[in-house]
């Protein structure tokens, strides 16, 4: 997918701000209404993602991104499940809250916290902030994930690669995921991105009206999974991002 010429400065700023003034009124509604759920953070969850559902549409109409993706509803019969992505983009989260369907878990790392409104709409809708600096925590907030999601059927989304892709090409994955997926079973739902790397380029704030693509291909059963094995199950997944990605995107060969 070759890239189109980015926004101006000007525009850039405007298009933002579009995106933001569409975006507060119903994070704030859900930041307001969260404190009155606490007991039940799977409600928390799906209403937060009922939300961005709504008003995902909306918002990247605002940027001027134009989206190729199913409805959310459709994905609906394939939760609770663990969604792997790849990462490239500072748009991954925004994408993935607004386009799979509620009864899905975030997980981002815990810096989120600190962006207005979002951050704290994130946080008290139950999602997960994660302490990737430090292990010990990032395990325990892991455990108390899966617990989470047996507890209140919810499936995860998370992006295996850790940090965004500087260059768009997918990287090495973490297990994280396939500890979840030991410790629960629900199948893995790879998602591949398109795109999003020249709309919204990795640690920049240049902004371009690239199409992005957003596409769920077939469920991994996790049935036969084993510890001893998980290297194998991890590389899979890996081999089949890797292999729907398009050839701007695709892994470099190893030298």
């Amino acid at each position: 997918m070759s890239p189109v010429r980015p926004f101006g400065p000007l525009e850039r700023v405007l298009r933002f701000a579009l995106a933001w003034m569409v975006f507060a009124p119903t994070a704030t509604l859900v930041l307001l209404a969260a404190p009155f759920l606490l007991p039940w953070r799977g409600v928390r969850v799906r209403l937060s993602y009922r939300a961005m559902n709504a008003i995902g549409p909306a918002v990247f109409a605002a940027l001027g991104i134009p989206l190729d993706a199913r409805p959310p509803r459709e994905l609906e019969p394939l939760t609770p499940a663990i969604f792997v992505i790849n990462h490239s983009s500072s748009l991954d989260t925004p994408l993935t809250i607004s386009w799979l369907p509620p009864g899905t878990c975030g997980v981002a790392k815990k810096e989120a916290l600190y962006v207005p409104i979002f951050g704290q709409a994130y946080w008290l809708s139950g999602h997960l902030l994660l302490d990737r600096k430090n292990p010990e925590r990032a395990r325990a907030s892991m455990d108390r994930l899966v617990a989470v999601m047996k507890r209140h059927r919810l499936g995860v989304v998370m992006s295996p690669e850790g940090t965004r892709s500087a260059d768009g090409r997918l990287k090495a994955f973490k297990k994280g995921f396939a500890h979840i997926a030991l410790a629960t079973r629900l199948p893995v739902v790879p998602i591949v991105i398109t795109g999003a790397q020249h709309a919204w380029p990795a640690r920049t704030l240049r902004l371009a009206p690239q199409p992005v693509r957003l596409r769920a291909l077939a469920p991994i059963p996790t049935d036969d999974w084993r510890p001893e094995t998980l290297d194998e199950h991890v590389q899979q997944v890996w081999q089949v991002l890797a292999d729907a990605l398009p050839e701007d995107q695709k892994p470099l060969p190893a030298e």
